[in-house]
């Protein structure tokens, strides 16, 4: 399992740069640059919250939280490439990226839900 935790860690704070690095080329927008980026940092955020997690249920809990960012990160991801055409592609693998984080999220959980070890 500290494996899987490893990777993803990473992907979520390879997920955060990179949503970092992109805020700086969105022109105005300021709303929507605020909540991708809260969004997207949200997901790593709780993911290393979960490692002090108090129970099974907690750590479930916290990974559920980050789960749903991560789907938000996507939603705003479609939002920005419609705002910002010119932004397609950079938002298009920041899609993806954010989705692969999201079947690592549902794979975790249902390895804990399953009664595996946290």
């Amino acid at each position: 399992m500290d494996n899987k935790k490893g990777k993803l860690k990473h992907a979520s704070i390879d997920l955060a740069i990179q949503i970092i690095n992109l805020y700086d080329q969105i022109q105005g927008k300021s709303f929507l640059k605020n909540q991708m980026a809260r969004s997207a940092t949200s997901v790593g955020a709780n993911i290393h919250e979960a490692d002090y997690a108090e129970s099974p249920e907690d750590f479930v809990h916290k990974l559920k939280i980050a789960l749903k960012e991560c789907h938000e990160t996507e939603y705003w991801m479609q939002v920005l490439s419609a705002a910002c055409p010119e932004l397609t592609e950079s938002a298009l693998a920041l899609r993806k990226a954010a989705g692969h984080i999201r079947y690592m999220l549902i794979a975790s959980i249902n390895t804990v839900q399953n009664g595996s070890e946290k």
